[in-house]
């Protein structure tokens, strides 16, 4: 068995910071998640590099921002020559799989994901659920294996709900499958190093949990999403709009028109999805037991972006940069080398995951490229918990819906500041007195002061995030 730790890499889609017992949230149920905050290390204050998934999947799979991959929208091509992780350690002699969604490049359309080198010698692409890549949704061939179809499954019973349906019963959904592979790839595996990445597309709306699961959550006991009258009447004028049909796209989700009871039976739709996550990682973490590789192996669970479930009176993701939307989960455990039990609750970005599973496998850092802080300090608690970095960035360049937003967002310990370039609004917080983000203070006269310094602070955040390379050769 090897001596170089194996890296088991669970990354879902669209899950917030708050859906994890451990963590705060007493009316969700995650026990294996929980275990896992027990026996590794926990980021409470873990921001991603943007709140949709393209550029942020091209982000913390190498290390880099969005500006600097040239990956900073969904339906974009990953550059050929950016250095993934999995391309590193495969390089370093790794065996690497994959199963679920990657999502580097456009896929709709019936588009199959173009690849870069990944560095994935196993790869089970299933992008999403729905089998629009008949050849090639991994997932589907799953299901046709076993005599089912998607469609014959998918919402049955019928919910009755325009906001929130019954999904695939849990012995046959994507998430399922997606763990399946990761016990097969980690029992196939258990004397050569792998890296392995498990990619579910939950909890992503819809939202769709198995009825089993939904079946835990009495919609009255649900909280109703943060929101304040006439909050949004000075924050941007887009918000507005998207309050009343998420992705401002009317015929689709018409927030809206929802009363409470639909928004307390959609947030328990989601609860659910992420519980139905966390009994599969259960099942996952048990392969490592099971073939006695759960000391070599350093863990990480975490999200690519959050989702703002109807805070704000917002739905879904965007040009939105609320802790909701840009705040996710990060949890991390290697035994014997990182400090079990332990909370970092200092500011840190995704790309510094990269330096620091680089670091734990011993594969060198590639020169002038990786832009992350490693937290191997902050794992093995010889570092200030409370402090990693003064300020997180988080960037949205027309990356999906409202093809007129180009926005950038700096983040420190009390204060956050989005500037939606080209259009004059912006949102300012005072997070020490408004640590929900209801009173936008951007166009307060008394806080122009505030507004100024924040600007150019989020200005040199911008150029600070240029491209390393290529290395300098001389001084001219």
């Amino acid at each position: 068995m090897s001596k170089r730790p194996n890296i088991l890499w669970l990354c879902t889609d669209q899950q917030r910071f708050d859906t994890i017992r451990a963590l705060g949230n007493s009316g969700i149920r995650t026990p294996n998640l929980d275990q896992l905050c027990a026996d590794g290390v926990a980021f409470t204050h873990a921001y991603c590099q943007s709140p949709v998934c393209t550029p942020s999947r091209a982000s913390f799979l190498t290390g880099r921002y969005p500006r600097t991959t040239g990956c900073r929208q969904n339906g974009q091509q990953m550059p050929a020559d950016e250095l993934l992780l999995p391309r590193l350690f495969a390089d370093a002699g790794y065996r690497c799989g994959l199963a679920g969604k990657l999502h580097l490049a456009s896929c709709s359309d019936g588009k199959i994901e173009a690849r870069i080198d990944d560095g994935y010698h196993d790869f089970w692409w299933s992008h999403h659920p729905q089998p629009d890549w008949a050849n090639a949704n991994a997932y589907t061939a799953w299901l046709t294996e076993k005599g089912l179809k998607w469609e014959d499954l998918y919402e049955q019973p019928p919910s009755g709900s325009p906001y929130w349906k019954h999904g695939i019963p849990a012995e046959h959904h994507q998430t399922t499958w997606c763990a399946e592979m990761a016990v097969k790839f980690i029992h196939e595996n258990a004397r050569v190093p792998w890296f392995f990445s498990f990619n579910c597309f939950a909890p992503h709306h819809p939202f769709d949990p198995p009825a089993e699961y939904l079946a835990h959550y009495a919609p009255e006991a649900m909280p109703l999403p943060k929101t304040r009258k006439g909050e949004l009447e000075n924050k941007p004028t887009f918000q507005q709009l998207d309050a009343e049909w998420a992705h401002n796209e009317p015929g689709g989700f018409h927030s809206g028109a929802m009363t409470d009871r639909d928004r307390r039976e959609t947030v328990a739709a989601y609860w659910a999805m992420c519980e139905h996550i966390d009994h599969e990682v259960g099942r996952i973490l048990s392969a490592l037991d099971e073939t006695g590789q759960r000391d070599n192996t350093l863990v990480i669970f975490m999200s690519d972006h959050g989702e703002m479930l109807g805070d704000h009176g917002l739905w879904f993701k965007g040009p939105h940069f609320y802790e909701e939307a840009v705040r996710v989960p990060l949890i991390m455990r290697w035994p014997r080398h990182y400090r079990a039990g332990h909370q970092v609750d200092g500011l840190v970005e995704l790309i510094d995951l990269a330096p620091t599973l680089l670091e734990a496998a011993g594969i060198p850092l590639p020169p002038d490229r990786l832009q992350g802080k490693s937290l191997t300090t902050q794992l093995t608690g010889s570092a200030n918990p409370h402090h990693h970095r003064d300020a997180v960035f988080s960037e949205y360049y027309n990356s999906w819906t409202h093809a007129d937003a180009y926005a950038t967002m700096l983040r420190t310990e009390t204060e956050k500041i989005v500037i939606y370039h080209g259009t004059g609004q912006g949102e300012l917080y005072d997070l020490e007195n408004d640590p929900d983000e209801f009173e936008n203070l951007w166009d307060v006269p008394a806080q122009a002061a505030r507004r100024a310094r924040l600007v150019e602070r989020c200005f040199d955040a911008s150029v600070f995030t240029l491209d390393p390379g290529p290395t300098r050769l001389g001084p001219f």
